[in-house]
């Protein structure tokens, strides 16, 4: 091919690093890459407009779906058949997707059919793109999808704002689409062949999910081992286990990266060299195993960043139109071709996030027996964290919510991606569930991230019975993050808005920022 003749593709990986900034920068890669007629978008168009001519059957374009997909469809009806593809799916129920992740979804729908292996219209992908710039948020309900043939049910609801049905966002609440548009100066978008059926099939709503999981869980990661170490120092605790020599005999990644960064947060303590010469020999396996705990969720959640970045960047539409091969695509052998097959199916993600949740629940798991240790009331330390136990019940009650919380996170942990269902008479015989192994892993996650808040908390509070000795800088910098918004309890108080700002300064990496400034990166 000379360069004029080359076919375009789109450019840009998507990283979970940068995701938002990728998916930016995507948009506007791809608004002009529809305006060029020989773009992949454009080209693949064409042969499904061929495809439609050649007197042969081809799935979703002139045929039903699932178990109807023998039934010929009439060329008349062809347009009409996707308009109804999308109100039959929408039968989602439950509360709504929250905002964000619902845009999430519309962003990676665009990005996933402007890679132009799906024969959408190009009328279709500019429509995303459009209700994206003048922020056109579809509502979508939670329940309902099965991860199999895509996320069909939310995917449908996303895919009605287009044409100018369902339920969009408003300034005070939930809009008809229509009046969303027409505030916002679009036109409803008609759809072609293929176009129904390439805007629900894929795994968007599950991998939007699954980037709010893995993202918040590679936070967690870091903040779970600075954690560790202000309850290590509160209650004495020896630094040996965390030896690099330890790590190296098992050398597993994670377990690596966690004994290092509490190495590094225990430097220039006071507090590590005024018990030397003590007569303890092993702490409690809470904090002598943490490099083992935290490390294997840490190599958990690695698998997981994987499994959802490769998603990022790939096609989960079905049937996959092969319009023509650039020459970077020496995989990509033959001639123009519409194959179906199975990339929407949702297991790759569905195990990677009935990982994550596993992995995200030890973290918590783990920390819900440091908090017990701070509050029992040996090694020094007061019962319950306060000077008069019996008249002040201290911080007896959080360490009972995050007790709840670890025992709700062991019932979410079942696995989601053992059950399958069949559906559509049995031509969906084998299911992912992966939609809510998605949604529950963002409840393991929120759970996760308020019983560490609760350890935080509570080791802050024993630090200052170790006055005048003082802890590391990196720690005492993350002490000083925490009492920036919650003070030291001397006595009884009402205890949820201390909760609700440690965990905000959970989710935020406030506390990460906190001992890197100290310290720098912390892997």
């Amino acid at each position: 091919m000379t360069v004029e003749e080359e076919t375009p593709v789109l450019e840009g990986v998507l990283r979970l690093e940068s995701l938002d900034a990728d998916l930016e920068a995507s948009r506007s890669d791809l608004v002009e890459h529809l305006r060029r007629p020989r773009g992949r978008v454009a080209q693949s168009r064409r042969l499904v407009e061929a495809a439609l001519g050649d007197g042969r059957a081809h799935y979703g374009l002139n045929t039903g779906f699932g178990a109807l997909k023998s039934e010929r469809i009439e060329a008349a009806d062809v347009e009409r058949l996707q308009v109804n593809l999308l109100r039959s799916h929408a039968c989602g129920v439950g509360a709504p997707v929250p905002r964000p992740i619902t845009r999430r979804m519309l962003a990676l729908k665009a990005h996933a059919l402007g890679l132009g292996y799906s024969g959408a219209s190009l009328e279709v992908v500019a429509g995303l793109l459009a209700l994206l710039d003048a922020d056109v948020i579809p509502v979508v309900p939670q329940q309902g999808s099965l991860g199999a043939s895509g996320d069909l049910a939310p995917l449908a609801h996303l895919a009605l704002v287009l044409i100018g049905e369902g339920t969009a966002w408003g300034n005070d609440g939930p809009v008809p689409a229509s009046v969303a548009l027409e505030a916002a100066g679009l036109t409803p978008v008609a759809l072609g062949a293929k176009d129904g059926l390439a805007l629900i099939n894929g795994t968007q709503f599950m991998l939007a999910y699954a980037v709010e999981v893995v993202q918040r869980a590679r936070r967690l990661a870091v903040t779970a081992d600075i954690v560790a170490a202000m309850t290590l120092e509160a209650r004495l605790g020896s630094a040996r286990p965390f030896d690099a020599r330890v790590a190296a005999l098992r050398p597993h990644p994670g377990h690596a990266q966690t004994a290092e960064t509490v190495r590094r947060l225990l430097e220039g303590s006071e507090i590590g060299p005024s018990h030397a010469d003590c007569q303890r020999v092993q702490d409690p396996y809470s904090i002598r195993c943490a490099p083992q705990v935290h490390g294997a969720s840490r190599d958990a959640i690695a698998y997981a960043s994987s499994s959802v970045e490769r998603e990022l960047n790939s096609v989960t539409d079905n049937p996959l139109v092969f319009a023509a091969r650039s020459p970077s695509e020496v995989d990509l052998e033959g001639e123009p071709d519409i194959v179906s097959a199975g990339n929407f199916h949702g297991q790759p993600l569905a195990l990677a996030l009935d990982t994550a949740s596993m992995a995200i629940a030890e973290w918590a798991s783990i920390s819900e027996r440091r908090t017990y240790l701070l509050i029992d009331g040996s090694d020094g330390l007061p019962p319950f964290l306060v000077e008069r136990s019996g008249v002040q019940s201290g911080f007896m009650i959080p360490q009972y919510v995050a007790a709840s919380l670890v025992s709700e996170n062991k019932t979410l942990c079942h696995p989601a991606c053992v059950d399958s269902i069949p559906s559509s008479r049995g031509q969906e015989d084998h299911v992912s569930m992966g939609a809510w192994g998605a949604r529950k892993a963002l409840r393991v996650v929120e759970n996760a991230e308020r019983v560490l808040a609760i350890e935080a908390l509570c080791a802050a509070q024993a630090l200052e019975f170790r006055r005048p000795l003082r802890s590391s800088p990196a720690l005492e910098a993350v002490h000083r993050a925490i009492r920036e918004r919650v003070s030291h309890r001397a006595e009884d108080t009402v205890f949820d808005a201390d909760l609700e700002a440690a965990t905000d300064l959970v989710q935020s990496g406030a506390l990460i920022d906190a001992a890197q400034a100290v310290v720098g990166p912390l892997p």
